[in-house]
């Protein structure tokens, strides 16, 4: 049985996924915040209470075939990520179309940053604790 395979430890890499790929998506607003027209995205956050469930929330297509082509192009959702990435329409935008506030920006950031520490050191302490019930003597 691979223990990595517990709903807490594939709850905890996808939140671990989500949080990369948002950074991500933070970075490119932050790069781009004095192009003109460019809109602010961020990346709509999963439901990871139904994943550590067990639960789908049948939102997306499934590959059922090896051979066939997975498309991301046009549907949202990030190339690498699997994440789907969204307008913010509720940012104000500047005279130029630009809507990135780079103070919003750095909270998301700052808040993201200390969502990965706080998932990596729960996994770090799930994956301690059952190295520990393992190599209790019986």
């Amino acid at each position: 049985m691979d223990l990595t395979k517990l709903p807490l430890f594939e709850t905890l890499r996808e939140r671990m996924s989500y949080l990369t790929a948002r950074q991500a998506v933070i970075a490119e607003n932050v790069a781009n915040a004095n192009t003109p027209g460019f809109r602010a995205r961020d990346v709509e956050t999963p439901d990871f209470a139904a994943m550590a469930a067990g639960e789908s929330d049948g939102t997306g297509m499934t590959l059922t075939n090896p051979l066939h082509i997975a498309s991301n192009a046009g549907d949202g959702q990030g190339a690498q990520s699997g994440f789907r990435v969204r307008d913010m329409p509720d940012t104000e935008a500047t005279p130029n179309g630009n809507s990135v506030v780079l103070e919003d920006q750095m909270m998301k950031l700052s808040s993201t940053q200390m969502d990965y520490s706080t998932a990596s050191q729960i996994y770090k302490k799930a994956l301690s604790l059952l190295r520990m019930a393992v190599a209790a003597p019986r």
